[in-house]
């Protein structure tokens, strides 16, 4: 059996795809895994890492504004297109999959459309709440549409072909044990811990407003424990920034600034509420730890998903959210503070968070590639 894995762009498309992959070779070490993506795209470092092969494709997203940039930028996008087509359907000839799997981002559009021509089985994986441009132009043809919510089945033409599967993480976030994640990372007090962050990038308004809760923690003689992970772009302004707000990080061990969070299962297991954005693989690392959150959705990704990924968990009782319109560092700290002060609360969201995790929806996923590969 070969399988094809298309994705690209965001962590959020591309580690369902790795999970199942992953999966997949454990469980049929004979099957052939190609891995489809773009040029440009974090699947460049992400996949390889992993020891899949990956095949890359000349391709960029398109830009829904009507500025002479982004006109020509679509003109462009539409003359890789043709060319990712051409190469799509050349590596489908030359692999002939059973099967081919997209989960998400501009870069899975030409091997799904390749596939669904040369009458291959496709299998469509979304993990917002809204389906993307992508899903939504290939939903007709696939054989199955794979959803994280429940709430997401009246968006599609088929609900038939829905399957709710949730979106896969990975295994530590499901296993790990809060007081020894706590242990491990040195914490030897009863301080709840909240854990910050906004991405690997970081997102430069949301790191000033983290700073200003740094102060008003200060201000309030240090109720809690904090990580926040900056992001790469974050890490070269910001803790002189934290500085200038009248926080000294040095000699205490309450407040922490890291570039970058490696530990995350370890770090979300141990912690007592995480400040978050609402992107679909932040979404189900939460509900998999169960840990209650505060969701900022970032305003500047396209058909506002994150809010709408975040109204979900809202809606559910998983999370409060704030718009990042609304938020300052005053009023994050105010929120955070009201639901680590009122047990019940936390409780009732951890439940809540947990009951949505789908524990095993990788699982789910490589039993519709069975069942898809058989139909070939």
């Amino acid at each position: 059996m070969n399988v094809i894995f298309t994705c690209g762009g965001t962590g959020g498309h591309i580690y369902p795809a790795i999970a199942v992959a992953k999966l997949l070779r454990s469980r049929k070490p004979d099957c052939g895994i190609l891995f489809i993506g773009a040029e440009d795209g974090m699947e460049t470092k992400l996949v390889p890492r992993e020891g899949f092969r990956l095949e890359m494709l000349k391709i960029s997203n398109y830009q829904r504004k009507f500025t002479p940039a982004a006109m020509w930028h679509n003109f462009t996008t539409l003359l890789h297109m043709r060319a990712s087509l051409r190469r799509a359907g050349r590596l489908i000839d030359e692999f002939q999959p059973d099967v081919i799997v997209g989960t998400g981002g501009y870069a899975s559009f030409p091997a799904l459309k390749m596939g669904a021509r040369k009458h291959v089985p496709t299998a469509v994986h979304e993990s917002n709440a809204v389906p993307g441009l992508t899903t939504r132009m290939v939903e007709r043809s696939a054989q199955a549409i794979l959803v994280s919510f429940e709430e997401s089945r009246a968006q599609y033409s088929a609900p038939e072909r829905v399957r709710v599967v949730g979106t896969p993480v990975r295994e530590e976030f499901l296993y790990t044990d809060r007081e020894k994640a706590r242990r491990a990372l040195g914490i030897d007090d009863d301080k709840p811990l909240v854990v910050s962050y906004w991405g690997s990038l970081g997102a430069r308004e949301m790191n000033k407003k983290i700073a200003q809760f740094f102060a008003c923690e200060m201000a309030d003689g240090l109720p809690f424990r904090h990580i926040h992970a900056c992001g790469s772009f974050g890490w070269r302004w910001m803790p002189e920034y934290v500085q200038e707000q009248g926080v000294e990080l040095a000699g205490q061990d309450k407040i922490e600034l890291r570039e970058f969070i490696y530990d995350m299962p370890q770090v979300m297991a141990a912690a007592d509420l995480v400040i978050c954005r609402a992107g679909a693989a932040t979404i189900a690392e939460v509900a998999a730890s169960g840990t209650p959150c505060i969701m900022v959705p970032s305003p500047n990704v396209t058909d506002n998903h994150q809010e709408k990924n975040a109204r979900v968990l809202e809606a559910r009782g998983a999370a409060a959210v704030l718009r990042e319109a609304q938020c300052s560092g005053q009023v994050l700290y105010e929120t955070a503070k009201s639901i680590l002060g009122d047990p019940e609360r936390r409780h009732a969201m951890a439940m809540a968070a947990a009951q949505m995790a789908v524990v095993d929806s990788a699982e789910q996923i490589y039993e519709t590639v069975l069942e898809l590969a058989q139909t070939r």
